[in-house]
């Protein structure tokens, strides 16, 4: 009898999508129990009406458990979830309206620089103390994160607990699947080995039986206007540098030092899916507060369908549980530590590569050296993650100043003592939410 918890399960569509996968898989249709945690009453509400929902159309055999308090559902539990998000909108703006004011303009804000880290500082001691309850009550799960800073979560929890723990994102699956589209080659039928940071991995193969597909995609997207419109800043990177990178141009756009440290370069590369905006300020905030506003909405449209599709999606979650479980043993990208698995970056940092999940756990696969051309970037971004992270564990304000100094946005916008002004600013407006920092 398995048992799978979802903590901050009222992301309801997330939730919802990763149950119904579960379900697809024979072996966990029988007798499953399913938690459900969220702090917010109504969110967790809507999630259980969605599972039940689920469970009434499959005609599957599962119980569900709701409750505020995950400590009460934890108990037993096989594999457990995490997709939180600790403060609202009112809280994580400044991670964005900070730096903006200081001519730092970010996009999301939610993986890496200045809106990134903070986001990791307030995150971290609750991604730990979740890691502390699972190893109380449910010493045998594996852990399954989604949250955001992906890498920098992933390496506090990886380096504080002994839980098989990894982190997933659908960006590997998601950038392959566009890729052998712009190619003209199935899904199915792409080979590819893909590896660096999270946000920032590389496809090292992109193949289809046996033949090199980058010179196609090289010329697809020089050649079609629409094609390279479609992801700009990836594209840049892509010709530039000569890999293809895994995350969206929106995110890939405030990782590096080309495209937004002016107004001009803006204007010029990121105005199509890189959320900017000419004359409104902080649009991603805009954009965020109107997803608050909707989701009941949202969720009401779902509840009123009388049939949903219970087809699998694309996500990791569910076969690396019905691996974990005993069943087909299954290959993926995780987030994991560097433990040689990729030569050329940082001992220790959380790397992004693929990782065979069976019911011994997760086995990471070696991959070797990246191709120079991304090192350099991919190399420096793991090491801000990781000041970042000690900082945090340690509660060293002067390295989390030293790794923001080193963020590449960053520093090719401000000196250093004016990063060290916009830091200061950060965590005064953050400082109820950061008691571990003495300032």
């Amino acid at each position: 009898m398995a048992k799978l918890v979802f903590i901050g399960a009222g992301s309801i569509g997330f939730t919802r999508g990763l149950i119904r996968d579960v379900f697809t898989f024979p072996g966990l249709q029988e007798d499953l129990t399913i938690g459900l945690v969220d702090t917010n009453p109504e969110r967790l509400s809507f999630a259980k009406r969605s599972v039940d929902k689920i469970i009434t159309q499959g005609g599957y055999h599962a119980k569900v458990e709701a409750s505020l308090n995950r400590k009460e559902v934890l108990r037993g539990a096989d594999a457990v979830l995490v997709t939180i998000l600790c403060g609202d909108v009112d809280v994580w703006q400044h991670d964005i309206l900070i730096p903006k004011k200081y001519g730092v303009d970010i996009n999301v804000g939610d993986t890496r620089g200045p809106s990134g880290i903070f986001r990791a500082l307030r995150t971290i001691p609750e991604m730990l103390a979740i890691c502390r309850d699972v190893e109380k009550l449910a010493p045998r799960a594996i852990l399954l994160n989604y949250t955001n800073p992906m890498a920098m979560l992933c390496n506090a929890m990886q380096q504080k607990s002994g839980l098989p723990i990894t982190g997933l994102c659908h960006s590997v699956q998601g950038t392959a699947n566009m890729l052998a589209n712009w190619v003209g080659v199935p899904e199915q039928e792409l080979d590819y080995l893909c590896a660096g940071i999270n946000h920032l991995a590389w496809y090292l193969k992109l193949e289809h039986k046996g033949q090199d597909l980058y010179p196609r995609l090289k010329q697809a997207v020089a050649t079609d206007k629409k094609i390279y419109q479609a992801e700009q800043v990836r594209n840049e990177l892509f010709l530039a540098l000569g890999s293809y990178v895994t995350e969206s141009s929106g995110h890939n756009s405030e990782y590096n030092w080309w495209f937004r440290k002016s107004p001009a370069l803006l204007q010029k590369y990121c105005t199509n899916g890189t959320n900017w905006n000419p004359g409104q300020h902080a649009y991603i905030l805009n954009e965020y507060r109107s997803r608050e506003k909707m989701w009941k909405k949202d969720a009401a449209a779902w509840f009123a369908e009388p049939q949903i599709s219970l087809a699998r999606g694309h996500e990791y979650a569910a076969p690396i549980i019905n691996a974990y479980l005993g069943g087909e043993l299954y290959k993926f990208n995780g987030n994991v530590p560097n433990t040689g698995l990729v030569t050329n970056l940082p001992a220790g940092c959380c790397v992004e590569v693929p990782v065979l999940a069976s019911r011994r756990g997760f086995e990471p696969l070696h991959v070797g050296a990246l191709p120079l051309p991304v090192t350099a970037l991919t190399s420096l971004s793991a090491t801000v993650e990781m000041m970042a992270v000690e900082g945090a564990l340690t509660g060293n304000a002067e390295l989390i100043y030293q790794a923001i100094a080193n963020d590449p946005l960053t520093a090719a916008v401000l000196s250093l003592a004016e990063i060290r002004k916009m830091v200061m600013e950060m965590f005064k407006k953050n400082q109820k939410h950061l008691p571990q920092f003495k300032m």
